[in-house]
C-alpha cells in the first residue's frame, strides 16, 4: 500500500511527447494569436469604395447642380468695350486710349488657311474633341490656386465663353462657370458658329477685335485677302498680342517668329499645309501700326509704357484691360513732363533740318527721369509724335547702351573687393594699362583686344582717369578681373532686367553691347544715386475701376549692392561730369554724376546722370523712317559725330536745371571704399616677364559676386560715418584739358 504522505524517489513514467521542463528556463510564450489580415484588408477596400462611391456620387450632383443652375449669360462688357482714362499723379488727363476697333465677318469670308492657323496655334483638336477639356482645366486649376501663373490649355469654345461672356479674370469661380456655360453651348451652337464668334471676339493687339479689325490693323486690307503666311501671324498673335507686334517690340522678334514658325509646322502636323508650301513660307512683316489721333504726341508713348507696366506685372491680364473701364492715375509729373518735352525740343528736335543734311531724318530721341528716393517714373520722352513714329525710344530695347555700363563694372569690382591681375585692390587710383588694342589678361576665352575710341592710346593711367576718358582697353581689363559674371549679376542688382540682349557674360560687357532700354538705365543709375538702395521703378499710382481699387504690387526696396560700392562709383561719375567726357552737364549748376556712352558705329549716343534728388539717361538714336534700320548719325545735326557729351548732355542739363528750379542744390553725401579717400602712393605697374603678359589667370564666373541682394543692409545708417566716410567731393584732380 503506498505511503499517504512524502515524497518518492521512483519517477513518474513520461507520456509519449513529454519532456521534463529545465527548472533553471522561463515558461515559454503563449503563441500569438493569427493576425485576422484579410478581414482588415476587406473592411479598408469597402470603406474606400463607399468613399468612391459618395464622391462619385458628389461629383455628378455638382455637376448636374452646375449645368442647371449656370445659365448662357448675355454678351459680358468686353465684347461692348469701353475706353481707359490716363492721369498724371495730380489728377489732370494724359488720355483716354480711344474706341474699340471691331467689325465682325461671316465664317465664309476667313480663308480657310487663317482658320486652320488659328486653330493650329490655338486648339488643333477643334473638330474632333468635347467643348471643354478637363484636364487641361485641372491644370490651370492648380495652377491658379499654387501660384504658378497663367497656363490657358483652353479649349476655343472655352476661349469663346470667356471673351464673350465672362471675363480674363483667373479665379476659380470663373473658371466653373466656363465648363459649364461651354458644355451649353457646345451642345446649342455648331461648331462653324463658335469659331465664328471666336474669330470675332478675339483681341489682337493694336485695339483690334475680331479677325477682321486685326488684318486691317497689321496688313491693311479685308481678312478675305489674307494669305496662310500672315494668317499664321496674326493667329501667333492671340497669345501675346503686344509682345508679339514686331514693329512695337522689335526686339522680340525673334520669339514672334519662333510662334510664327509653330503655327505653320502644326499646320503641316495636322495635314492642313504641304510641305512644299511650307518651306516657301516667308514671315510675313506687318504695317507700322497707326495709333488714334488722340493719342497724338506723348500721349500714346505714355500710355502705351503704362499698359505694358501693368500686363508686365501681372497686374490687369492685357484682355481685361484691352476691354477698357479703367482709371488710372501714374506716377508722372504734368510739369516735369512738359519741361522734359521742351528740353529736347530744344537741343534737337528745332535744330534738325533733313533738307541740310538726310541724317536729320534718322534721329530719334528717348528719355526717362527716376526719383532715386523712390523708383517713382516722373517725366519720359518716346519720340517725336505716337502717330508718326509708334515704336516708344524710352523702352525699346535694341539699342547698345555703350560706355554708360561701365561704372557699373567699377561698381562691382569695389563690391567684391576684386583685385588686379598683379593683387593690387581696384580703386579710383589703380594704375591700368589704357594702350590701344591691348589684348586682356587672364581671360580663357577667345582673344579680345578692344580699340579706344579715336584708336587713342593713354599708357599707364588711374581707374577715375580712364573713367572720364572711357578707356576701352582699361575696363575689359577690368571685367575679367572682377569677373564679367559678377560684372553681369551687378548689373542686373542695380536695376537691369536679367533678359537684357547681349548681356553677356564676357570682356566684352564693360563696353556696353548689351541693349538695355533708356528706361532700364535710368533705374539702374537710380540705384546709384540712392546710395546702392534699389526700388523697382514703377509708372502707375493707383488703378480702379467702377469705384473698386485694384491691387498692385508691392516694391520693396533692397540693399542691392553696399553704401561704399555705389557711393564710390558716383566719387569717380562726379569727375566725369567736372573734368571728363559729360562736361556739358554741369550747365544744371549743381551737384551731378554721369557717364557718357556710344553705341558701334555711333548708331546711338547716351548720357545717364544723377544729382541726389533726379536720375535721367537721355539717347539720341538712329533709324531709317522707311526701313526701320539702325543709322549711324554721323552728321546730323550739322556735327561730324553725335556723341554723349554732346546733345544728350544738353538735355539732360537743360531739363535737370529746369526740373529742380526752386530747390535748393545739394551735395552729394558721399561714403568711399578705403583707398579712395585721398591719393595714395601708388606703385608703377610691373614690367619685363613678370609685368603684362605674365601667365593667364583665369576668369572666376563662379565665385560670388559680393553681398548682393536683400541680405546686403547698409553697415552705415544714414549719419553715420563709415569707413572712407567723405562729403561731396572727386576723389581725382581736374584734369586741364577734358576730352568732350
Amino acid at each position: 500500500m503506498p505511503p499517504s504522505s512524502g515524497t518518492s524517489d521512483t519517477p513518474r513514467p513520461s507520456r509519449p511527447g513529454w519532456e521534463p521542463r529545465d527548472p533553471t528556463l522561463s515558461a515559454p510564450p503563449p503563441p500569438a494569436p493569427k493576425p485576422r489580415r484579410a478581414g482588415r484588408v476587406r473592411r479598408v477596400l469597402r470603406t474606400l469604395l463607399g468613399l468612391s462611391l459618395l464622391g462619385v456620387l458628389l461629383l455628378a450632383g455638382a455637376f448636374a447642380a452646375g449645368y442647371l443652375l449656370v445659365e448662357i449669360p448675355p454678351a459680358n462688357a468686353a465684347a461692348v468695350a469701353q475706353s481707359n482714362v490716363y492721369l498724371y499723379r495730380d489728377g489732370s488727363p494724359i488720355a483716354r486710349d480711344g474706341e474699340v476697333n471691331r467689325e465682325n465677318v461671316r465664317l465664309d469670308q476667313v480663308p480657310l488657311g487663317v482658320r486652320q492657323a488659328v486653330l493650329a496655334a490655338e486648339d488643333r483638336d477643334f473638330h474632333t474633341s468635347h467643348a471643354v477639356d478637363p484636364k487641361a482645366m485641372v491644370r490651370a486649376t492648380w495652377n491658379t490656386v499654387t501660384g504658378k501663373g497663367r497656363q490657358s490649355g483652353s479649349t476655343i469654345t472655352q476661349q469663346y465663353v470667356k471673351n464673350y461672356y465672362l471675363g480674363q479674370e483667373q479665379t476659380l469661380t470663373r473658371k466653373a462657370k466656363e465648363f459649364f456655360i461651354a458644355i451649353k453651348l457646345g451642345r446649342e451652337k455648331t461648331e462653324e458658329e463658335i469659331l465664328q464668334g471666336y474669330l470675332n471676339t478675339s483681341y489682337f493687339g493694336r485695339n483690334a477685335y475680331g479677325i477682321q479689325a486685326a488684318a486691317r490693323a497689321y496688313y491693311g486690307k479685308d481678312v478675305e485677302q489674307l494669305d496662310t503666311a500672315q494668317g499664321a501671324y496674326l493667329a501667333s498673335l492671340l497669345k501675346a498680342p503686344s509682345a508679339y507686334d514686331v514693329t512695337t517690340h522689335p526686339e522680340n522678334r525673334a520669339k514672334a517668329v519662333a510662334r510664327w514658325n509653330y503655327v505653320l509646322d502644326g499646320m503641316v502636323t495636322e495635314g492642313w499645309l504641304g510641305h512644299a508650301e511650307r518651306a516657301a513660307a516667308r514671315f510675313p512683316l506687318p504695317q507700322t501700326a497707326r495709333p488714334a489721333t488722340g493719342l497724338s504726341g506723348q500721349r500714346g508713348y505714355l500710355v502705351q509704357a503704362v499698359e505694358e507696366y501693368l500686363t508686365g506685372h501681372d497686374v490687369i491680364d492685357e484682355k481685361t484691360l484691352a476691354g477698357g473701364g479703367y482709371r488710372i492715375t501714374t506716377t508722372l509729373e504734368r510739369a516735369q513732363q512738359e519741361t522734359l518735352v521742351q528740353a529736347v525740343e530744344d537741343r534737337v528736335i528745332s535744330r534738325l533740318d533733313p533738307a541740310r543734311d538726310p541724317s536729320d531724318r534718322y534721329v530719334r530721341v528717348g528719355a526717362a527721369a527716376v526719383d532715386p528716393a523712390t523708383g517713382k517714373v516722373l517725366a519720359m520722352y518716346g519720340g517725336i509724335d505716337y502717330t508718326q513714329q509708334y515704336v516708344n525710344n524710352a523702352t525699346r530695347r535694341d539699342y547698345q547702351v555703350g560706355s554708360t555700363f561701365k561704372p557699373f563694372v567699377f561698381t562691382a569690382a569695389v563690391q567684391s573687393g576684386a583685385q588686379t591681375q598683379y593683387g593690387m585692390p581696384i580703386t579710383p587710383y589703380t594704375l591700368y594699362d589704357g594702350t590701344n588694342r591691348r589684348p586682356v589678361e587672364g581671360w580663357s576665352g577667345s582673344p579680345y583686344d578692344p580699340a579706344n575710341e579715336d584708336d587713342a592710346s593713354y599708357g599707364e593711367i588711374a581707374v577715375g582717369e580712364a573713367t572720364d576718358l572711357s578707356v576701352n582697353a582699361v575696363y575689359a581689363q577690368m571685367a575679367v578681373d572682377v569677373g564679367p559674371a559678377h560684372v553681369r549679376r551687378t548689373a542686373v542688382a542695380l536695376g537691369l532686367p536679367g533678359s537684357t540682349p547681349d548681356l553677356t557674360a564676357s570682356p566684352s560687357i564693360a563696353l556696353g553691347p548689351a541693349t538695355a532700354s533708356v528706361l532700364d538705365m535710368a533705374s539702374a543709375y537710380a540705384t546709384l544715386a540712392a546710395h546702392g538702395r534699389h526700388g523697382t521703378y514703377t509708372l502707375v499710382e493707383g488703378v480702379t475701376k467702377g469705384g473698386e481699387t485694384v491691387d498692385l504690387p508691392s516694391r520693396p526696396a533692397r540693399q542691392a549692392v553696399t553704401r561704399e560700392a555705389a557711393d564710390t562709383t558716383t566719387s569717380i561719375l562726379r569727375s566725369v561730369v567736372e573734368a571728363g567726357t559729360g562736361t556739358a552737364a554741369q550747365a544744371a549748376g549743381r551737384p551731378a554724376a554721369g557717364k557718357t556712352g556710344t553705341a558701334e558705329d555711333d548708331r546711338a549716343a547716351w548720357f545717364a546722370g544723377y544729382t541726389p534728388e533726379l536720375a535721367t539717361v537721355v539717347a539720341l538714336m538712329g533709324q531709317d523712317p522707311e526701313s526701320g534700320r539702325q543709322e549711324s548719325l554721323y552728321g546730323a545735326l550739322g556735327l561730324p559725330r553725335i556723341n554723349g557729351g554732346g546733345a544728350p548732355a544738353q538735355i539732360w542739363a537743360q531739363f535737370t536745371r529746369e526740373a529742380l528750379a526752386g530747390t535748393p542744390p545739394r551735395a552729394f553725401d558721399l561714403r568711399l571704399m578705403p583707398g579712395a579717400e585721398v591719393m595714395p602712393p601708388v606703385p608703377p605697374m610691373p614690367d619685363g616677364p613678370d609685368g603684362p603678359g605674365s601667365p593667364d589667370r583665369p576668369d572666376r564666373p563662379d565665385e560670388p559676386v559680393g553681398p548682393v541682394g536683400e541680405e546686403n543692409q547698409d553697415p552705415y545708417p544714414t549719419g553715420e560715418a563709415g569707413p572712407g566716410a567723405a562729403v561731396s567731393r572727386s576723389p581725382l584732380p581736374a584734369r586741364s584739358s577734358p576730352r568732350q
